[in-house]
């Protein structure tokens, strides 16, 4: 038996793809380890959405590498957007390499490791067109309780700093039936919060039902009896319609959260980035969340340092901060990349100036997380349990405003045992910096 490690980088979407790669390998007379020195086979599932993200895939790359040249790893495959963008360069300076697959053919990985182990190394680069092949599920790797569910592939956008239409390709819906099915797989292993992701999910079904769709897979979703939870990321603001916000509004089991990427709020800035909203565009779309859904918690993205930022545009957007007073918010540098029409703008910001600006901006957010989270002391909130910290006796869950692995815990005292995947009633009791503390309430929600 072929012993298999498997290291996925970058964001959940690509932890999606991964699922799918190793289920697509069960049963194949393959043995999951996390060992490398003890991998026959070794797979990178690649990130290069940005600078650093593309470095780290390179510097995994190169190690495994090494592996190869001591003569104990017999197959080293590099997959997703590493490999869709720069194949050629791999192959080239890394020989060690053994395949290389695009985003799109991720499904091809079982035939890619025989052609491999028969001596050949091959290149397999799909159109990026469709979906590849889902049919064998996936493999849970993010402990069982709690998923993500990858809706649709590619992105129409073309915001003129990213780099993910080129290697992703177009809008591609997941056909409605496929991620139902897909969905109630999931419910059946044991997990209960689902987390839907895309580049971009508001749109979801215009390629495929003439419309946008999302909130009638949110019905379906919600109709799966053993899911709990069900989270909305990555929504671009332009494009939250009516259905979507009453959905979001009466379906109990969809939290009151949504993650708004909106980058900037000026409208010079928003139009260079090639944005399709105005600063008052957002302001209006933010002040219909909070008015339609009360206890909405919104999460959004900066992007700090895009060329020709001014200094008084990065004081409007600190403003513009303090104003919306998002509950959650992350803030990256503008990343400078090859093959995008503002890599070739004029004005590129010093790296120094990027920071001492991004440093100001979470600053300024984390004062406004802070006063978010003393807003919740004394409530009563639905925590989903993660996990136990015996030196503290302490347990660590997450309640409907925290998605997973970006935002904030709770920790939780408990005069009963709590298991991961319970959802109990917690009473919020203090705060601090990006978490909260809280006391387990007698009775259970399940």
């Amino acid at each position: 038996m072929r012993k298999l490690l498997f290291i996925s980088l970058g964001c959940d979407k690509n932890l999606v793809d991964s699922e799918h790669m190793l289920a697509s390998l069960s049963g194949g007379g393959y043995e999951i380890c996390d060992d490398e020195h003890e991998a026959d086979v070794i797979v990178i599932n690649t990130c290069c959405f940005i600078q650093d993200a593309c470095q780290e895939s390179i510097d995994n790359i190169l190690a495994m590498a090494e592996l190869k040249k001591e003569g104990t790893l017999k197959a080293l495959i590099v997959t997703g957007c590493l490999g869709e963008r720069y194949s050629d360069q791999i192959r080239t300076e890394v020989p060690e390499v053994d395949a290389v697959l695009g985003t799109n053919s991720y499904d091809s990985l079982p035939d890619v490791i025989e052609q491999v182990y028969a001596g050949e190394n091959p290149v397999v680069k799909k159109p990026l067109t469709g979906i590849p092949d889902h049919s064998k599920g996936r493999i849970v790797t993010t402990g069982g309780h709690y998923e993500y569910l990858k809706i649709a592939e590619g992105c129409d956008k073309r915001c003129t700093y990213c780099i993910i239409p080129y290697i992703r390709g177009s809008y591609r819906s997941v056909p409605m039936e496929e991620l139902v099915r897909e969905a109630e797989e999931l419910a059946e292993a044991g997990v209960k919060e689902l987390n839907l992701v895309a580049q971009e999910t508001t749109v979801y079904g215009t390629d495929l039902y003439g419309g946008k769709s999302l909130h009638i897979l949110l019905r379906k979703l919600s109709a799966i009896p053993a899911l709990r939870r069900i989270r909305i990321l990555y929504c671009y603001p332009e494009e939250i319609y009516p259905e979507l916000v009453e959905v979001i509004k009466n379906e109990p089991k969809i939290c009151h959260y949504l993650d708004l990427p909106i980058q900037h709020c000026n409208d010079e800035i928003l139009k260079k980035m090639g944005r399709r909203t105005s600063k008052k565009d957002l302001e209006d779309i933010i002040s219909m969340l909070r008015r339609e859904i009360p206890d909405i918690c919104l999460r959004t993205t900066l992007i700090t340092g895009f060329p020709g930022e001014t200094e008084e545009q990065h004081e409007e957007l600190l403003s513009f901060v303090k104003k919306c007073r998002f509950e959650r918010l992350g803030v990256f540098p503008y990343s400078q990349e090859d093959g995008t029409p503002a890599a070739k703008f004029d004005g590129q910001v010093d790296e120094e100036v990027k920071q001492r600006r991004l440093s100001e901006l979470m600053e300024a957010q984390q004062r406004i997380t802070e006063d978010a989270g003393k807003a919740c002391v004394g409530s009563i909130l639905e925590v989903f349990v993660e996990g136990y910290i015996p030196e503290d006796d302490t347990y660590v869950g997450r309640t409907y405003r925290d998605a997973p692995d970006v935002d904030g815990y709770i920790f939780i005292s408990s005069d009963h045992t709590l298991q991961s995947g319970d959802m109990i009633n917690c009473r919020v009791t203090g705060s601090f910096e990006y978490d909260l503390t809280g006391e387990a309430l007698d009775e259970f929600t399940e």
